[in-house]
């Protein structure tokens, strides 16, 4: 007897700012219901376009510090006053589904999660090249000079622990990253530890260990 397991996988997503990983993680969101975005907690108050359980999961100090403390936490970290972390059971519950949960994070975060959870997918995106990317920056037009040549600055930082990550994915063109990450998913759905489970006397149905 064979028995199918649909387990899915956590696919960790990082970038330095300006690689375009925000558009690809929304765009593979919207193109198929087997990627589930992976939604953090945080400390930081609600804005009134945000819905909490989407953007966030909005919640208070002491809530944050009792996930922290009891080891519900993937990462965590803290930001100009607020908390922010990924809460384990979101992740577990949507990969226990079957579905491929995208996490948008950092180097740093990413590398921690991978500690706690090894067989997370990590997945390096960045532009073709260093102009392309101060370009990107530079036309956003939200930052001036000097914070962009400090993205710069962490930019290489970021690229060059990309020998820690699963997958290098060039983003040239949103479709073709989309493309590129939806194949990977989709073999890591064929992986014989999330698909199969070899069950005795499995080759004894229908003559097939005749055959082997």
């Amino acid at each position: 007897m064979l028995s199918i397991i649909q387990t899915g996988s956590l696919f960790i997503i990082s970038g330095p700012s300006g690689s375009g990983k925000g558009t690809v993680v929304k765009a593979l969101a919207a193109a198929s219901p087997e990627f589930a975005l992976s939604v953090s907690v945080t400390t930081r108050k609600k804005r009134e376009s945000e819905v909490h359980g989407v953007h966030y999961f909005f919640i208070n100090e002491d809530q944050f510090i009792t996930l922290r403390d009891t080891d519900r936490l993937l990462e965590h970290a803290s930001f100009i006053g607020n908390l922010y972390g990924t809460p384990r059971s979101y992740v577990d519950e949507q990969i226990q589904e079957g579905k491929t949960v995208l996490l948008e994070i950092e180097v740093n975060g990413a590398l921690q999660v991978k500690s706690r959870y090894p067989d997370a997918v990590l997945i390096f995106l960045i532009p073709p090249d260093f102009d392309e990317l101060n370009r990107r920056l530079a036309d956003r037009g939200t930052e001036d000079s000097e914070t962009v040549r400090a993205r710069m600055v962490r930019a290489r930082e970021e690229v060059a622990l990309i020998d820690k990550y699963d997958y290098l994915i060039i983003n040239d063109k949103i479709e073709n990253a989309v493309s590129d990450i939806k194949m990977i998913a989709h073999a890591e759905k064929l992986k014989t530890t999330k698909r199969v489970d070899f069950e005795a006397g499995f080759y004894n149905n229908n003559n097939q260990a005749s055959a082997l």
